[in-house]
């Protein structure tokens, strides 16, 4: 039996792979911000292999999200889509990190909780923290984030040769806008005598200090789902103050040819694979077909199976057929990626 592999999943060599016992296996993630031009591409869904060193397998195991990024860093952000070998490790023995408390490196019995879909948005005078759920101590809230694909820049982690770690931000732009980060941790150690509402700082990740009564408060809202604002700063200096906003959000469906919402639309998935080549290109329909049916009286629209599926079939073979003259022209002009909106009307 195979095994099934997801983004950031890790699969190891159980012998020397390319020549190099130091090669341990790969690191899958998906393709985010990264140019596909020019690549041979099998149909969806794919993911990309990164050869990870051995002496970087504790943190592919841990924290993958972090050896990611830091890839990025040394090749490309947010990370390369390919492999360098016989190079040398990211990342040496765990040392002097913060993760160390938060991580069991040596059994892995537990590690930082992870909520798919949670990011973190480092602004000027304010974080955003975007979904948010009670998964720790009583006087700590450690969670892990997803990579954040709204954020121009990413917070990552680089280990110097004496084993000490530095925090820096990789970025598209000279000038970030949006800061991703990868992980937060809210700690109750904060004294009400400190002088100060709250206190954050960037320590590998971002580190918020509150006092008790505002970790009980933001437990009580995390709990009912509401959204929480932390002021960080001294309470003789307001004008230096910066924000911390735990937020809900909701994930939006929306329609990828004109970015308009389609919630509340009644919808079926439907898949119809189809190729085509003309002049050296290919066209391929790969993603998912949407039938809208409009009101709930079974007589309208196109609602029987068989159908729908002789019409997706249909629709993307007149679709393909019809843009083979000009997939050259759509190349050169870097439309690679196309969507097509068929709307019925019934009567």
């Amino acid at each position: 039996a195979g095994k099934v592999i997801r983004h950031l999943s890790l699969f190891l060599f159980g012998r020397p792979f390319l020549d190099s016992e130091e090669h341990a296996g790969f690191l899958y993630v998906r393709s985010t911000l990264q140019s596909l031009q020019g690549l041979p591409l099998p149909n969806q869904p794919y993911l990309f292999g990164l050869l990870v060193h051995r002496a970087e397998v504790p943190w592919a195991k841990a924290f993958p999200l972090r050896l990611m990024l830091r890839l990025g860093a040394e090749y490309r952000y947010p990370c390369p889509l390919y492999s360098v070998r016989l190079r040398k490790p990211l990342f040496g023995e765990i040392g002097h990190t913060i993760m160390r408390l938060l991580v069991d490196f040596r059994n892995y019995r537990y590690s930082l909780p992870l909520i798919p879909g949670l990011t973190v948005d480092l602004e000027a005078q304010k974080t955003l923290i975007n979904i948010a759920i009670n998964k720790s101590n009583e006087h700590v809230l450690a969670i892990g984030a997803s990579f954040n694909e709204a954020a121009d820049s990413h917070l990552i982690c680089v280990q110097t040769d004496d084993g000490q770690y530095q925090t820096q931000a990789i970025s598209i732009h000279n000038q970030p806008r949006k800061t991703g980060s990868c992980f937060f941790i809210f700690s109750s150690a904060l004294k009400a005598s400190s002088g100060c509402l709250a206190k954050s700082s960037i320590v590998e990740g971002l580190m918020v200090q509150v006092t008790v009564e505002t970790m009980a408060e933001i437990r009580r809202s995390l709990r009912e789902m509401k959204d929480y604002t932390v002021t960080c700063g001294r309470l003789d200096q307001p004008e230096s103050r910066e924000l911390v906003c735990l937020q809900w959000v909701e994930e939006r469906v929306i329609s990828p040819i004109d970015g308009k919402s389609m919630e509340s639309i009644n919808s079926t998935k439907m898949f119809q694979k189809s190729e085509h080549k003309e002049n050296g290109k290919i066209i391929r329909w790969t993603e998912q077909v949407f039938f809208l049916v409009g009101g709930h009286n079974p007589k309208r629209g196109v609602t029987d199976s068989a159908e729908q599926s002789r019409l997706t079939e249909r629709i993307a073979r007149a679709f393909c057929l019809a843009l083979c003259p000009h997939l050259k022209l759509l190349k050169e002009d870097g439309m690679a990626k196309l969507g097509l909106r068929v709307t019925f009307n019934s009567h």
